[in-house]
This record gives structure tokens, sequence and C-alpha cells, in this order.
């Protein structure tokens, strides 16, 4: 037994590492560094994503880790920190930094130009609620990161139209969350006439308080845009103005318009009629709309959940003309058990079966 053990250090290295390939449990890789040191040593070399819980540990554990494609961290962290890491993991093509927003405040800000700098393969970026962030920051990042391809701001409050007119230029770019950042119908232009106009796919706007019908109307020239977000942006200055111009863009599938109160059933029409490949949609409280804006989805031919929130003016009979006019839908979402007290006796068995509570997008909050 002892000398089929002492064979296992015979082992070169890419044979260890064809093991590895076969171990996607977490649990399994553990074990595998403890056998010995040298086998430690490889996990360590063919390691492609750390989670970091402690900062304190940071240049402690990240020269085990040279080889890193993704890192993630909700822990404070500086400039110099994010300088080592990029210094110690050149390969890296992920860096998320997303924290809750109630974790001790830190500087961080010019560090990511260095990652951005000596990561050359550097594809994606989440700083949501990274508050230091600013738009010089942001506007070098864009500059040294050719294949950035995701970028993640929400919660970042100083991000203004100087970030926007720099992410424009982005032709590489197909996912850009904005949340809750203070720019205005001007960087909103930037995006539609700038080389992303051409790229990206998910834009993200929730929460965005210096936005009107001016700036919404130049997303019509957005052209492989297929997810949407505007949901409590400019809750009165948001019109079907605005509405209407969004249905010009026929690549949608998924759009949020929840909580603008200024749209009516012409928006809702408008988008039944111009956006054929439309999945889902949220308007939740949009509180003009009525059972005629709904029933314009029957006879659509994508449309598979629709989130109808605190909508008074919507009935039962208008759910079900939608579910028999509608074959592709999969669910009518409505908000809490007293909305669904109230609708499904009303309904017919074979209709009120795709009415249910819950959320098709994720909860967004300006805190």
């Amino acid at each position: 037994m002892g000398k089929e053990l002492g064979r296992i250090p015979l082992l070169c290295h890419e044979e260890l590492g064809l093991i590895l390939t076969k171990l996607s449990d977490a649990g399994d890789r553990k074990t595998f560094s403890q056998v010995c040191k040298e086998w430690f040593q490889v996990e360590a070399l063919h390691r492609s994503s750390l989670r970091l819980l402690r900062h304190q540990f940071l240049r402690q554990v990240l020269p085990r880790f040279p080889n890193l494609l993704t890192f993630e961290t909700s822990e404070p962290v500086t400039d110099a920190d994010v300088e080592f890491l990029a210094q110690t993991c050149p390969q890296l093509e992920t860096i998320d930094l997303t924290t809750s927003g109630h974790k001790p405040f830190s500087l961080l800000g010019f560090g990511l130009v260095v990652v951005a700098n000596r990561c050359p393969k550097l594809s994606k970026v989440l700083l949501k609620r990274r508050r230091s962030i600013t738009d010089p920051v942001i506007v070098s990042l864009i500059k040294l990161a050719p294949n950035l391809a995701h970028l993640d701001l929400g919660g970042c409050y100083n991000i203004s139209d100087r970030a926007l007119k720099a992410i424009g230029c982005c032709g590489s770019l197909s996912y850009l969350d904005l949340e809750s950042c203070g720019f205005t119908d001007r960087g909103l232009g930037f995006l539609a006439n700038g080389s992303c106009s051409k790229t990206l796919k998910t834009l993200i706007l929730a929460w965005c308080k210096g936005i009107t019908d001016v700036g919404v109307s130049s997303l019509q020239k957005m052209q492989c845009l297929e997810h949407l977000n505007l949901s409590n942006s400019s809750r009165h200055k948001i019109t079907d103005i605005g509405g209407v111009a969004i249905s010009a863009i026929k690549t949608l599938k998924k759009l949020n318009l929840a909580a603008l109160a200024k749209l009516s059933n012409r928006t809702v029409a408008a988008l039944a009629q111009n956006c054929p490949n439309l999945e889902v949609l949220d308007i939740s409280e949009c509180r003009l709309l009525t059972g005629a804006g709904i029933r314009a989805f029957s006879g659509h031919l994508c449309l598979e959940t629709i989130v109808l929130h605190r909508l008074h003016q919507v009935s039962a009979s208008d759910l079900e003309h939608l579910v028999l006019g509608c074959p592709s839908l999969k669910s009518i979402l409505l908000h809490g058990e007293e909305s669904l007290s109230k609708i499904l006796p009303l309904m017919r068995e074979s209709t009120r079966r795709l009415v249910r509570m819950g959320s098709a997008f994720p909860t967004y909050s300006s805190k």
C-alpha cells in the first residue's frame, strides 16, 4: 500500500490538471488540494475564480492564485488592493466588487484603471453601489478595456453625462446597468448615437431621476436592444411620448415600465403592435392603464409574462380576454393575496391557472 501511495507525486502537473478538470464540485477540489503539498499548489494554479470574504486576507491569498479569471468581493477595498490584484492576476476577465451599500465606505477609484491596463482580457466589471466611483475613473476604464462587454454601475450616484459620453463610444458593450445614476437626457443621447447603440442588448435605467421623454425617445436608435428597464425613473416626466417611441425598438424582448405614472393605454397599444418579439412586460402601477390597454395584446404571438401589480382599472374579464387571445402567454403576475382573492373567483378555471403572485424582474431600489 505504501508503494502505491508513493507513486502519486510522480504524476506531472499536466496530468494533475486534467484530473482537476473533471472535478466541478468545490468540495472535491478542496479534498484534492489536501492530498499533499504538490497537489495543493496545482489546485491553486488551476483555480479560475475566487470570492474573498475578508479583505484583510487579500494580500495573503491572491499570490496563491495567479491564473484567476474571476475575482469577487463585497468587502471594502482600496485602490492599492485592486492594483495588487492586477499585478498578481494578469489573466483576470471579471472583477465583481458589488456591495450591499452597508459596508464601511472605501475610497476606490483609479485602481480600477490599473486593472484595465494590466489585465488585457478584462471584459466584465461590476461596481454596484461603490459610491466613490466617478466619471474620470469610468472614462479611463473605457479607454483601457477594449474588450469590455458588461458594466454594472448601479447605485454609483456620481456617474453623470461625462461618463456616458465615454461609454457611448464603447463598441464591445452588451450589458449596462445605470440604476440610480445622475445623468440626464444628454447622457442617453450619447448612448443612442454612439458605437454601443450597435452592440448593447441590456440597459438598466431604473430609478434614474434626470431623464425625460427626450432622452427616452432617443433610445429608439438602439439597434439590438433586448432588455430595457425604466422602472421608477422620473415617474412624472416620462409620458406616452417616450413610451410610444420605445415601441420602435423592434428587438425588445423584456421591458419594465413599472411605476411610470403618466403612461396610458396608448403606450401599451403601441408596444403590442410594434414589438413582435416582446416576451416579458412589466406595467405595474401605471395607474392610467385600463382593461382596453391590456386587451391590446390579444393576438400577440410572443408575450409570455405580463406583470400587472396594482392596476385597479383592470378586471377579471380583461385578464380572461388576454389569456384566450394570446396563445404564447404563460403567466399573469399580480400583487398580493388580496388581488388574487378578488380576481380568481371571477375567472373560469381554464383561464385563471395562469394568474399568480410574483415579479418577473429583480427588485430595484434607489437606496
